[in-house]
């Protein structure tokens, strides 16, 4: 790597710093439509729905209309953090009796039979109808135009289409939405999907009622029950995403932000109330000790998540307990710091693929927004003419009858997507995320002692070396040192190589005392953050 003159002279590029507002993603094309939103006068709620439609167009595999998303908002009016839920449901057909039936003792991974209601448009209406100030019509336009006239594939994402090219060929609609010739689009290759840009138009013409009442609802409708799938025009119909209350910790003086279950972030929360039982300025980053402890902390956080997240309407999740800080402290106990714990089980028990996005506007307004199909172009199926990949987010249930997350008709399942929001002194501080499943929680931990523990700036503490724990394996990007991972096999980790998969960093800080901006992103992604 080249060495920058600089205080970190092997970081990849420099924070980007703006007195106005700012845009962070994975792809320059979308941040800039976010960045146009802003410079037309919109607000941050405008320029974040203009920034995941883009992406939905030039980063496909990773999200899209046919997936769902989660958003925390501050208002500057109301001076308080908000969140909205925006995933769906199971269909109605969807019954565990359906899947036994034939023959299933889970949920298939990809195919027909793994799609769930898209959230994603119901989403962004509600946002725009809340805090926006311009139309559907006005913020699709940039995403309209990369569909219908093309845009060129950047470099990641033309490596990731790639690997997804058989999954494509196995439904004729999607092979010709997203394929050319059989084959994905190489990098700098101009791609276009005219498809995608009439149902963006119907979109941008009748509002969110084109997509779940309209003609296209009726689209995905005919083509599910004509193939074989259970969605049906009246899921669509009566779509609705939720607002909920947030819920938060303090660590180290800083409140931090998740979205209740359905969604995975409450183990960010509970990782933070462990963590901060130890003084981690004992330990040396990214040290053997330091991973260790990290590893250990998610285990248990992760042991209560798998047993207890589900759909609050559908049972009792125990998420004051599992954010009781003295709960947090009797748990960091049964950390071993000389060695792995394996088979860790949850604390206690009752009886009875992805793409993130943030945007700050000139008066701080703050949307930490993150939107996806699950997997790689989500359940592989794009119903018809409407060039929308539908997302395999059934997968996340189970079709064992004791388990919470078990599937019914209705049901929102477990979420591994989660936007976070920070703040200081009641004022937004750090907007942020960290794409990747199960990634998630982990990396955003990760990022955030590398801000509030180690004094990094928002581009190096993305930037960093991370680590990735995935049932009993431990996988290290390629800077950590060769003694670090000698120390960790020798406290019984099994270490493991992997690429692209330590999840993709977008952040925004404000700087408390100047209220400037500061703009990170990740070089695991091809994104950037542009102010002004």
């Amino acid at each position: 790597m080249a060495d920058r003159p600089a205080g970190n002279p092997h970081a990849t590029r420099s924070t980007i710093h703006a007195p106005n507002g700012m845009v962070a993603t994975s792809q320059p094309l979308a941040t800039s439509a976010g960045l146009q939103i802003l410079l037309k006068g919109g607000n941050a709620f405008d320029a974040a729905v203009a920034t995941a439609a883009a992406l939905a167009v030039v980063e496909p595999m990773q999200t899209g209309l046919g997936g769902d998303m989660f958003a925390l908002l501050y208002n500057q009016k109301n001076k308080r953090v908000e969140a909205l839920n925006g995933s769906g449901r199971a269909p109605q057909l969807a019954t565990q009796e359906y899947y036994l039936s034939k023959g299933y003792t889970e949920i298939p991974e990809r195919g027909i039979l793994s799609i769930t209601t898209p959230g994603t448009v119901d989403g962004w209406a509600e946002i725009l109808e809340k805090h926006g100030t311009m139309s559907f019509a006005e913020v699709l336009q940039p995403a309209i135009t990369y569909a219908e006239e093309g845009f060129p594939v950047s470099e990641i994402i033309a490596a990731q289409w790639r690997r997804q090219e058989s999954l494509l060929t196995q439904n004729k609609d999607a092979e010709r939405t997203f394929l050319i010739n059989g084959k994905a689009p190489r990098e700098g290759e101009l791609f276009k999907n005219p498809r995608l840009a009439q149902t963006l138009k119907a979109i941008a013409k009748d509002g969110r009622d084109a997509f779940y009442k309209g003609e296209i609802a009726h689209q995905i409708s005919d083509y599910m029950e004509r193939n074989g799938g259970l969605l049906r025009y009246d899921d669509l119909a009566n779509q609705t995403s939720t607002w909920v209350n947030p819920i938060s910790t303090d660590y180290r003086g800083y409140q931090v932000y998740q979205l209740p279950p359905n969604g995975q972030g409450i183990a960010v929360l509970q990782m933070l109330n462990i963590l901060e039982n130890f003084d981690l300025k004992n330990y040396v980053h990214n040290s053997a000790e330091y991973i260790h402890l990290l590893v250990e902390a998610k285990k248990l956080a992760y042991a209560d998540r798998n047993r207890w997240i589900a759909d609050p309407d559908f049972t009792e999740v125990p998420v004051q307990k599992m954010l009781c800080k003295e709960y947090a402290k009797q748990r960091s106990k049964q950390i071993d710091l000389s060695k792995t714990t394996e088979h860790v089980e949850p604390g206690f028990e009752i009886k009875g693929d992805t793409v993130y996005l943030t945007v700050v506007d000139k008066d701080r307004n703050v949307v930490s927004f993150i939107n996806s199909l699950f997997d790689a172009f989500g359940s592989g199926i794009v119903a018809g003419n409407t060039g929308v990949a539908l997302q395999n987010r059934g997968v996340a249930f189970s079709l064992d009858e004791k388990h919470l997350n078990c599937l019914m008709p209705g049901k929102r399942p477990l979420h591994t997507i989660i936007p976070a929001l920070v703040l200081k002194d009641d004022e937004p501080y750090l907007t942020y995320g960290v794409m990747g499943g199960d990634m998630q929680p982990q990396g955003q931990v990760q990022v955030l002692l590398n801000v509030v523990d180690y004094g990094m700036n928002i581009q190096e503490a993305g930037e960093s070396p991370r680590f990735r724990h995935t049932n009993e394996e431990l996988f290290l990007e390629s800077g950590i040192s060769s003694r670090t991972r000698l120390e960790l096999i020798e406290k019984g980790h099994k270490l493991v190589s992997g690429l692209d998969i330590f999840g993709g960093f977008q952040g925004i800080l404000v700087d408390s005392q100047t209220r400037m901006l500061r703009g990170g992103s990740d070089p695991r992604k091809d994104g950037c953050a542009i102010g002004y």
